[in-house]
């Protein structure tokens, strides 16, 4: 197999649109691409007509408007390109009309009460800024999803609006310093972590296939202590899976660039290389797609939820987030940071952005799968901090504090044998402990749930940042009306420094004291989707949104209500599953060992009156007292799932500080239980089986 032959064979990407359309419909639809010109309607029915005859070179029979609705997932309908011609003739077609506007029932999919109940009509509309692609005998067309009323009911639309508005504003301010941007780019690429367990073994486990982790499970003897899986040799069927998925991707021109074990047994990461965020946010939604579908063809299941087992590390996503224009990397400090005024304002913009929204930072990424993750000590805590390695934070604390700013330059390493090479040691270390860390030439926001789509936190991102770039543009022109501009300059950065240096943390975040000190500085710590998401519901936070045209006042309402609405559900979900479980297979299993425990001793003491028994009778005992209290955690957890009221807020509330611990309370006699009873008579795979089922 030749890589460059394969990759992108499965996608209409540029060159196929240079050998298929007429070069004027070319250069319009680039036009389009490259530099947010409003897409040309009249070259519609050529582009649709050259992507229908690619497509069926592809053996396509299908083509979909492919969204992403409110669910964390996308949503296709799939029409045929039959067209009756007179009589029993048909043609294949598809019109410009069809490309670009599709009309999908809307009454399904969450608002948030953002529309009546019975109003069903919705509209997709094609999205050229990201390719189609062919799939499974379907020709797949990205596009963005909206009401009949016109409300965004989609991660699409309002992410395309928050890279406009920080295109915008950002061009605003590139001109006050004789830049003159075509456009202003954000550019993503998502590392994606995920477990893999063998397909028979999961199906086995109710709570896997129901929520997509485990609400019971005693830790294996042996997890991740060893710290021998991380990188570590890869086993053949996940070997084998990998390059399937890899040689997959690459059909799809998804830019697959790594693969290795990660930390926990059975988890695995993979990472692309950075791309346009729409196209990255797309590329994204199918690699986890692929997944799974990859998995499944080797007998393996792929669990992209952030917490599918306890005592191991979770999953998630490492959200690499650039800013850029033609030829200039915009987070890139250069040789000379310290004079270097454009990034340095740039830099202090994206720090006042990350202090004022701290609370829509955190809440972009808040799930009930995610609060398991967050500050478990594997992940970055649910406090938002700023890591800004050695380089460019002892420059921030020089403007900051007044210490003396001393260079940090990369140096030549070596292991101190001839025989090594000489490599090059970056002026900077990285912080794995820091959520959103400066890593050289970005930022990588480390909060992001494996499962969760990546269109939220970029949009909140781009937002922010669009947001601090428009205050700056307009506080530095009323400031060199008066003063000169690189003195406006680097007063004006000096004091959002000096502002938000809160923000700023570059030691472990995973210590417990970082806790006390973020309460001293200030910083918001709120544990639980349902504190997190309140946040979106405060006036400034909706007023952002607004400002920056990304949305409307209802449509920031309606998202954060149908967080808490996915929250609630979930959680209940999960609760009523683990009741089930408790009471319909881990009870009667339990009871049944003591019944043979039972049998056993009494046999025992009829023969062997003189034996000793106290071990025997010490399990019989603890074993029905766990059973006993898990019964009652069950039943108690049922009826708790079923209080749940109706209004959101108080709803998620409920949920955080009543189900969620009932819950735990019921999982600890369940292990308790698992513990002590023989393997033969527990119901259902454990995690030995489970971690260590894959060869």
């Amino acid at each position: 197999m030749k890589i460059p032959e394969i990759f992108g064979e499965n996608v209409f990407n540029d060159g196929v649109m240079r050998s298929t359309l007429p070069s004027e419909v070319y250069k319009s639809l680039r036009k389009t691409i490259d530099d947010g010109k409003t897409i040309d309607m009249t070259i519609a029915d050529s582009v649709a007509n050259a992507m229908k005859d690619w497509a069926l070179s592809k053996g396509a029979t299908h083509y979909t408007h492919w969204f992403q609705p409110l669910t964390n997932l996308t949503a296709e309908k799939h029409d045929n390109f039959i067209e009756p011609v007179g009589g029993d003739a048909v043609i294949m077609q598809l019109t410009g009309k069809s490309l670009i506007v599709g009309e999908p029932d809307a009454s399904s999919f969450p608002s948030g009460g953002s529309r009546a109940t019975e109003r069903a009509r919705g509209y997709t509309a094609w999205d050229p800024t990201s390719p189609a692609f062919v799939k499974e005998g379907t020709l797949y067309i990205p596009t963005i999803f909206v009401s009949y009323t016109g409300e965004t009911l989609d991660k699409k639309a309002p992410l395309l609006k928050s890279m406009t508005a920080i295109d915008r504003e950002a061009k605003k301010l590139l001109k006050l310093f004789g830049i003159e941007a075509n456009k202003v780019s954000t550019t993503v690429g998502p590392e994606q972590e995920y477990f893999l367990v063998d397909e028979e073994v999961f199906n086995k486990r109710q709570d896997l296939v129901l929520t997509g982790r485990t609400l019971f499970g005693a830790p294996a003897p042996r997890g991740q202590e060893l710290e021998d899986h991380y990188f570590g040799s890869l086993k053949p069927r996940v070997a084998a899976f990998m390059k399937d998925l890899d040689e997959t991707l690459w059909r799809y021109g998804i830019l697959s660039k790594s693969k290795h074990n990660e930390a926990a047994p059975a988890q695995h990461e993979l990472a692309p290389i950075f791309t346009t965020t729409n196209v990255a946010v797309d590329t994204n939604q199918l690699t986890m797609e692929l997944m799974k579908k990859v998995a499944a063809k080797h007998r393996l299941a792929c669990l992209l939820h952030e917490k599918p087992f306890a005592y191991i590390n979770g999953s998630g996503k490492h959200n690499n987030w650039s800013l850029s224009t033609t030829g200039l990397n915009l987070l890139d400090p250069g040789d000379k940071p310290e004079e270097n005024k454009l990034f340095m304002l740039i830099l202090a913009c994206v720090i006042k952005a990350a202090d004022k929204y701290q609370g829509l930072l955190r809440a972009c990424v808040a799930s009930a799968s995610n609060d398991h993750r967050l500050g478990g000590g594997e992940a970055p805590p649910a406090i938002i901090s700023i890591y800004l390695g050695d380089e460019v934070g002892a420059l921030v604390d020089s403007i900051v504090l007044g210490k003396n700013y001393v260079p940090h330059k990369s140096v030549k390493g070596s292991i101190g044998v001839p025989e090594s090479p000489i490599f090059p040691i970056d002026s900077t270390d990285r912080n794995r402990t820091s959520p959103f860390a400066f890593t050289g030439n970005k930022f990588e926001f480390r909060m992001l749930g494996s499962s969760a789509s990546v269109a939220d936190p970029n949009i909140v991102l781009n937002t922010i940042v669009a947001e601090a770039f428009a205050d700056a543009t307009e506080k530095l022109e009323k400031a060199i009306k008066t003063q000169d501009f690189d003195e406006a300059v680097k007063g004006y950065t000096e004091k959002l420094l000096k502002k938000h240096y809160r923000i700023i943390f570059n030691y472990n975040g995973y210590g417990p004291e970082w806790e006390e000190e973020a309460a001293r500085r200030g910083l918001l710590n709120h544990k639980n989707t349902a504190e997190a998401v309140a946040e979106c519901f405060k006036k400034e936070n909706i007023d952002v949104f607004v400002r920056q045209g990304v949305y409307t006042k209802n449509e920031a309402v309606a998202r954060a209500k149908i967080q808490l609405e996915n929250y609630v559900k979930t959680v209940r979900i999960e609760a009523l599953t683990a009741a089930d479980m408790a009471i319909k297979q881990i009870y009667p299993a339990v009871n049944n060992y003591v019944a043979e425990l039972c049998r056993n001793l009494t046999a025992k003491k009829a023969a062997f009156a003189s034996l000793p028994y106290a071990a025997e009778e010490a399990l019989i005992k603890d074993l029905s007292t766990a059973n006993e209290h898990l019964l009652s955690c069950a039943n108690s957890l049922k009826a708790k799932a079923a209080e749940i009221v109706k209004e959101e807020t108080e709803a998620s509330l409920f949920t955080a500080h009543v189900v969620v611990p009932a819950m735990a309370e019921l999982r600890k006699y369940a292990d308790e239980a698992e513990r002590l009873c023989s393997k033969e008579y527990w119901p259902f795979p454990n995690y030995y089986e489970l971690l260590y089922s894959v060869k």
